[in-house]
């Protein structure tokens, strides 16, 4: 059983990690913010007296879970404003009208972006992973450990069975072959 300071301290060391996770899969933060809120009443709330050895695994489906609902909640919700919008008011000055035309993505979502932006963000996103892919095994995995899973110099150095001064070699490593492979292809971040 899982005391209040564990579960405090838990969530606190995997909110940064759920947010980043929630940010990805619907490209909102601030819906990103509810959704991890969300998944931790759910988790303080009915799991709570589970050990804290089996915390990670209940969050993250939670976690995932809560993610598909925000998606299921989303869709309905757009096919009621696609339904609704069908029934303006009739009359030749609105007949001319498309809600197409009319719509404004907001700034930086996946909408407001053009074609070619998308195109050329992941032309570079399969560039710089393949440039990770070449990188040696041990600055791959302290590189995508440190920056991709948001793990602290500790952490990746117990998963990794080294010491923490190793992991710092690893990633600045990483970072600098990335950076130059990269600024030879002409990519700038």
């Amino acid at each position: 059983m899982a005391t209040d300071k564990e579960l405090s301290d838990f969530l606190e060391n995997v909110e940064r990690r759920a947010f980043k996770q929630a940010v990805y899969a619907v490209r909102k933060d601030e819906s990103a913010l509810d959704i991890v809120q969300d998944a931790m009443i759910k988790l303080a709330e009915k799991y709570g007296d589970k050990p804290a050895a089996e915390l990670p695994m209940l969050f993250q489906r939670i976690l995932q879970t809560t993610i598909l609902d925000y998606f299921r909640r989303e869709k309905v919700r757009n096919s009621w404003v696609s339904l609704f919008s069908g029934m303006g008011p009739a009359g030749d000055e609105h007949e001319d009208f498309d809600i197409l035309e009319s719509y404004a993505a907001e700034a930086g979502t996946e909408a407001a972006e053009s074609g070619a932006d998308k195109v050329e963000r992941q032309q570079v996103l399969a560039i710089i992973d393949a440039e990770v892919q070449k990188l040696p095994a041990r600055q791959r995995e302290a590189f995508l450990m440190r920056y991709w899973q948001d793990m602290d110099v500790a952490e990746t150095a117990e998963a990794m069975g080294c010491s923490e001064g190793s992991v710092k070699t690893h990633c600045s490593r990483a970072t600098h072959a990335l950076a130059e492979a990269l600024q030879a292809k002409g990519i700038k971040l």
